[in-house]
């Protein structure tokens, strides 16, 4: 706990001394800021470090841990990150960026991906990025690797978090082009359709061109009702750690909401737990728990609820990019019910994604889609604007209704 708290007056110290000294970057000898912003603005950086080696993915020229300014629930906090540069010389107007999401790893500080690498059941995707000669800036998210706890979930504070972090990646290294696109998995894919949604608005500088969002969680609040002491047995892999991740989250960014009163001594125990234990002890904590067991009473309670929908909700209108989403038909973590709802809510409010079914679970609709992923990407960055392309078309529009891939056994 001591590390921690130290970990806590050094941020804070930092945030407060950010305003009166000069910026100081530690990056490899390459790395030049070309990009300034104001003292305090998101994707302002912090600290730039270079990352250690073991953490570097095949084919990296340059990497770095970076430290940036991005914008919470509560305003602009810290947020933590790495940057991946591949190695040999850049096109002609620098690397192209990916903006990676990556999927729920844990909820504390130790479970950053910073401090570990990228976790391994996405490095060898992630690497192929960079193989593909695209920069990868890849978010923490607000709250892993800084002070508080995670936002899980808070689609706006991810988003925040994802494009803050290409703005900060280009603030440490002037070799990457302002053209980027998003890609995520899981909570990363809730993180990559928030951010197609907001990435033209909040960055207007950059020159962001799509974003492709596997395994997306979605409709989670249409269940909360049923929630309470005599919720069946739980379906889905690792309901448990994901909603107390869900509840940790919600009770900080609504205080005003007594989230106490409707756990019990056990779900306290866990909710209280998640931002501080790394993820195999919290998952030991928590493996013979379930939601039931968490909760002293029902969830259907109108403040809860509204609390919950303004929380979960994801966005089925303002996009102004292309955009896909990918989902495993065997995906027993967000099961394809639940996206098909999303997916039809979308059409029906004049949103068109390229949809894609793949006869995978979870974290395989990853790589299912990864051909895929790459012809959409290859094709958004070479968009022109005002193309009248229908693939260039934004998803909100004329876009491409998708297609259902095969639901075979493959």
């Amino acid at each position: 706990m001591g590390s921690r708290t130290g970990r806590r007056i050094v941020t804070a110290l930092a945030v407060a001394l950010v305003a009166s000294a000069p910026q100081v970057l530690t990056p490899a000898a390459s790395a030049v800021p070309v990009v300034t912003r104001a003292v305090g603005e998101p994707g302002v950086v912090l600290e730039s470090t270079p990352l250690p080696r073991s953490h570097w993915l095949p084919g990296t020229g340059a990497a770095y841990r970076i430290t940036y300014l991005t914008t919470g629930p509560r305003g602009v906090t810290p947020c933590t990150g790495m940057v991946f540069v591949p190695d040999g010389t850049p096109p002609p107007g620098g690397w192209p960026v990916i903006a990676w999401a990556h999927g729920t790893i844990g909820n504390s500080d130790a479970d950053a991906p910073s401090r570990n690498g990228v976790d391994s059941g996405s490095s060898r995707y992630v690497t192929n990025w960079l193989a593909r000669g695209y920069a990868v800036a890849a978010t923490d998210y607000i709250g892993l690797g800084t002070p508080g706890v995670p936002p899980y979930l808070h689609g706006e504070s991810a988003a925040h978090s994802v494009i803050d972090s290409v703005r900060a990646a280009r603030g440490v290294d002037d070799r990457l082009s302002s053209r980027w696109a998003a890609v995520g998995l899981s909570e990363g894919g809730q993180a990559a359709v928030f951010t197609a949604r907001a990435a033209t608005e909040y960055a207007p500088e950059l020159d962001y061109r799509g974003a492709v969002a596997a395994g997306v969680p979605s409709n989670i609040e249409t269940f909360a009702p049923l929630a309470g002491p005599e919720f069946p047995p739980q379906g889905l892999a690792g309901l448990t750690n994901f909603m107390t991740f869900v509840i940790a989250g919600l009770r900080d960014v609504h205080p005003e909401v007594d989230v106490n009163s409707f756990l019990t001594p056990i779900g306290r125990t866990l909710v209280d737990a998640a931002p501080e234990l790394p993820y195999a002890e919290f998952a030991r904590l928590a493996s013979d728990v379930s939601v039931a067991q968490m909760l002293s009473r029902s969830l259907d309670v109108p403040a809860l609820m509204a609390a919950l929908r303004d929380y979960l909700w994801v966005p089925i209108t303002g996009y102004d990019r292309p955009l896909m989403i990918a989902q495993g038909a065997r995906d027993m973590t967000v099961p394809l019910p639940l996206t098909l709802i999303l997916i039809a809510d979308m059409n029906l409010a004049g949103t068109q994604p390229d949809f894609r079914i793949y006869p995978a679970d979870h974290i395989g609709s990853l790589y299912a889609n990864e051909a895929d992923a790459v012809t959409f990407i290859t094709k958004v960055f070479a968009c022109e604007n005002e193309s009248d392309d229908p693939e260039c078309a934004p998803a909100s529009g004329n876009g491409s209704l998708g297609s259902f891939s095969s639901l075979g056994s493959n």
